[in-house]
């Protein structure tokens, strides 16, 4: 039998989960963000997050500090997905610290509260986020980057959207979080002529306001991936 490993031989470093809860309020995309109550960076907002413990998994970590820093532990129709993992060797002034990093999306969001080593936790509108503690500002970025993109090849939109909803509030979902305004036509033609992206509501309809008649309704598909996707408008206003 070879020479048993020695587990001192390398210096520990920690791992840490780490949450870029986003959602559609007032129109607008907002993060939730917790206060630190402790050093480092006390009085600093951040995301949520915290120590993965020896026996649990990086995403049982960042579930549970969801619920212990911001109250959220019942959190229905929350989409969570792991974003990647940052190592820099100075992202963290205490030691040596890695993080998994978790992008997560709520339809419908509770209000939070603070809790643990979080001073307080809010919703804050995305574009008024930061600066943040540690890298947060740039996982943040990252976190908007991936769902902007996954919007474009996925029916990942009907998360924000409540169970039923019209075409409208779908390209709102759209513009809010690729911040630019989409030709309605368009939008709704490239939409409907996308098998499984949405299935109408038979018979159902919503005042959406104005004096035209009542939009129709429609329901999250089966599709998995769009074909074909629903790209973002170029700089120059023409489809990417």
């Amino acid at each position: 039998m070879g020479t048993a490993y020695d587990k001192y031989a390398h210096e520990p470093f920690a791992v840490t989960a780490d949450l870029a809860v986003l959602t559609l309020r007032d129109g607008a995309l907002h993060v939730l963000l917790v206060e630190r109550g402790q050093e480092p960076y006390k009085g600093h907002w951040a995301l949520p997050g915290g120590f993965v413990q020896p026996d649990e998994s990086a995403e049982t970590a960042a579930r549970r500090e969801l619920a212990e820093e911001t109250g959220l532990s019942d959190v229905s129709g929350l989409h969570l997905e792991q974003l990647r993992t940052y190592s820099e060797p100075d992202r963290d002034p205490r030691m040596r610290v890695v993080t998994v990093a978790f992008t997560a999306l709520l339809p419908h969001p509770p209000e939070p509260h603070g809790g643990s080593d979080a001073a307080q936790a809010r919703w804050v509108p995305y574009d008024t986020a930061g600066p943040l503690a540690f890298d947060h500002d740039r996982i943040l970025a990252d976190a908007h980057d991936r769902v902007g993109a996954k919007l474009e090849y996925t029916g990942l939109a009907t998360a924000f959207c409540p169970p039923e909803f019209t075409l409208g509030e779908l390209q709102q979902v759209y513009e809010t979080v690729w911040g630019t305004a989409l030709d309605r036509p368009n939008f709704r033609r490239k939409v409907l002529a996308t098998a499984g992206f949405v299935e109408a509501v038979p018979g159902a309809a919503r005042l959406t306001g104005g004096r035209g008649k009542p939009a129709a309704l429609y329901r999250a598909g089966t599709a998995a991936t769009l074909h074909p996707p629903l790209l973002r408008p170029t700089p120059e206003g023409r489809p990417a």
